[in-house]
């Protein structure tokens, strides 16, 4: 069964590659796709991201990442994916992810989304997190991959 893992990952850090990681044991296939946020200014590039989630999960044989646009639900059925899985840090983020999902289910019946709840260490994590810390030139090593570090570095000196 081949699932996507969609998400803005602006950057990825490790609770992104956390959820990858399980996904990617449960599913033949997983697909991160890294998705323009509307609502949410960019700090990397869309090219910028798929770069450093590709250094990232080099060492998983069933996932890979590109650039999708349009609805996700759509973008599932294009590329032949029949679940979304989505990570679950806080009820907050259950809330907003139920209403995703439920429009999801009205758009398109044979796409399914499945939640994977955050491991305890990783429930306050998010890349806004990771990127405020990196603004005020806090050590973020805890927070995302060594290469991701480097970018964020570059990009807050």
């Amino acid at each position: 069964m081949k699932a996507i893992y969609p998400g803005s990952f602006d950057p990825i850090t490790y609770g992104h590659l956390d959820i990858i990681e399980r996904a990617s044991a449960v599913f033949d296939e997983l697909v991160i796709v890294i998705m323009s946020n509307d609502e949410k200014v960019g700090t990397f590039s869309l090219e910028e991201r798929l770069n450093m989630v590709k250094e990232a999960i080099k060492g998983y044989k069933n996932v890979s990442v590109c650039i999708g646009d349009g609805l996700t639900v759509e973008f599932a059925q294009k590329i032949g994916a029949s679940v979304l899985v989505r990570g679950i840090r806080a009820v907050t983020d259950y809330e907003y992810e139920m209403q995703l999902a439920t429009a999801n289910m009205t758009l398109a019946e044979n796409v399914h989304t499945v939640f994977l709840v955050a491991k305890p260490q990783y429930s306050f994590l998010s890349s806004s997190t990771a990127k405020t810390i990196a603004k005020n030139h806090g050590d973020i090593s805890a927070f995302v991959p060594k290469n991701v570090e480097v970018e964020m570095l570059k990009k807050y000196k």
